[in-house]
């Protein structure tokens, strides 16, 4: 039974993996045999500003668009998960946008987002005049403006939050009813049972999906950066890492450069990933206690 799946996870994982590893050190464009580089490449990393942009990038999105998307679809779990009338169309409408394929999901915001007849901006053009919102603002550029650009990004992330709402969902119907039974006899107000009851009891949960979506903020990011904005606004505004890695792979065919990319981008991942764990395992005793 294992077969088939140790089969893809040989072909598919483990393979990739290992001919990656050993590009990194080599250099090699499709033309010439890989000729070995040694560190060059991660030396010309150091050294690549637009590499540095990219990782910057990749680090921001991550910082903001984590914490971001696990606290909404915490809330939403909370606010979806009693039994009551539209609770249920409420719940897929928030799971949706996960079923659309990340190429449909990046031209629809490519839509969205057009400054001139995109409904973002028409809807923060109601009220005004002359093109202007109600505060007397232009509405955002969303597709020339490095920080509109950016905060586009990030916004896109956020619908797409439906499997991370779908197991704190889960996670809070199976709390156990007695708790909040015996927090109701105590007269707990509402901000209470959540600081003392469910966050307490759901901290494993929200610290697994904590660590699930850093991994994922990296893979997320490529489709928007190069459907939506294609790496710009200049200068390299919403170049991340997943997107530098494919450019100069598979658009300046350096692929041995673009394995050393992707090894440190593995690593930073991984890095990441240890950082999150040890400050779990520091406050667990305090979320538990």
């Amino acid at each position: 039974m294992l077969a088939p799946y140790l089969v893809g996870l040989v072909g598919l994982v483990l393979l990739p993996a290992l001919v990656t590893l050993a590009l990194a050190f080599t250099e090699y464009d499709l033309l010439r045999p890989p000729s070995w580089a040694g560190l060059d490449n991660f030396v010309g990393l150091t050294e690549d500003p637009i590499f540095r942009v990219a990782l910057l990038n990749s680090v921001v999105f991550a910082l903001v668009a984590v914490p971001l998307r696990v606290l909404l679809a915490l809330g939403l779990a909370l606010l979806l998960h009693r039994r009551a009338v539209g609770v249920g169309t409420a719940r897929t409408t928030v799971l949706l946008p996960t079923a659309v394929p990340e190429i449909a999901y990046g031209l629809l915001w490519l839509w969205l987002f057009n400054p001139l007849y995109g409904p973002i901006n028409q809807l923060l053009r109601i009220g005004g005049e002359h093109g202007l919102t109600v505060l007397g603002r232009t509405p955002p550029q969303w597709l020339t403006d490095p920080t509109s650009a950016r905060a586009g990004i990030i916004l896109m992330s956020l619908f797409t939050m439906g499997e991370t709402f779908v197991v704190l969902l889960a996670a809070r119907r199976a709390l156990p009813r007695d708790v909040y039974e015996l927090a109701a006899i105590e007269d707990a107000t509402g901000w209470d049972v959540f600081r003392r009851v469910t966050l307490p009891l759901m901290a494993p949960v929200l610290a697994l999906l904590a660590v699930r979506d850093a991994i994922a903020s990296l893979h997320f990011t490529f489709v928007p950066a190069f459907v939506v904005t294609d790496g710009g606004p200049p200068p390299y505004s919403t170049t991340y890492l997943s997107l530098f890695v494919y450019q100069t792979g598979f658009e300046y065919l350096r692929y041995g450069y673009a394995a050393a990319a992707t090894l440190v981008m593995m690593v930073l991942t991984l890095a990441a990933v240890l950082v999150q764990w040890r400050l779990i395992r520091r406050y667990r005793g305090r979320y538990l206690s």
